[in-house]
């Protein structure tokens, strides 16, 4: 009589899971979401923008720069003179030359300020320039 256990035993099949193939999967997938990724530049100031009834909000700001209230300039964190709002706008557009700059004014500051701004941004050769306001409600 033939002995089906005895059999089985003999060609005892050890199973493997290689998990290679996933890891790598999900090294490609986290490469992929970190190159499509699109960061979000902050001025690196709290800003408290006027309200306008026409305001239209905008998918790609490319280039921030805040103005306070006291009239002082910052741009990706850090502070700037506005002598050197061109060499600044210069540079970021160097590094994406489609970008457009918003420029984030404060209500109380000075008018002059901005116009200064919007000058410097021109000069560097920015052609699309924008006034960032709050939608009123």
């Amino acid at each position: 009589m033939l002995n089906i256990t005895a059999a089985r035993r003999g060609q005892k099949k050890t199973l493997e899971l290689n998990i290679a193939p996933m890891i790598d999967m999900v090294f490609i997938l986290l490469i992929f979401f970190l190159v499509t990724t699109s960061f979000v530049k902050e001025t690196g100031m709290d800003i408290n923008r006027p309200s306008a009834s026409t305001a239209v909000s905008r998918e790609k700001a490319g280039i921030l720069i805040g103005i306070t209230n006291d009239n002082r300039i910052f741009m990706e964190s850090r502070e700037i003179d506005i002598r050197a709002v061109r060499a600044n706008i210069e540079r970021a557009l160097a590094e994406n030359p489609e970008g457009g700059v918003v420029i984030v004014a404060d209500r109380e500051s000075s008018t002059g300020t901005a116009i200064r701004v919007m000058d410097g941004c021109r000069m560097a050769g920015a052609e699309n320039i924008s006034l960032a306001a709050n939608r009123e409600k």
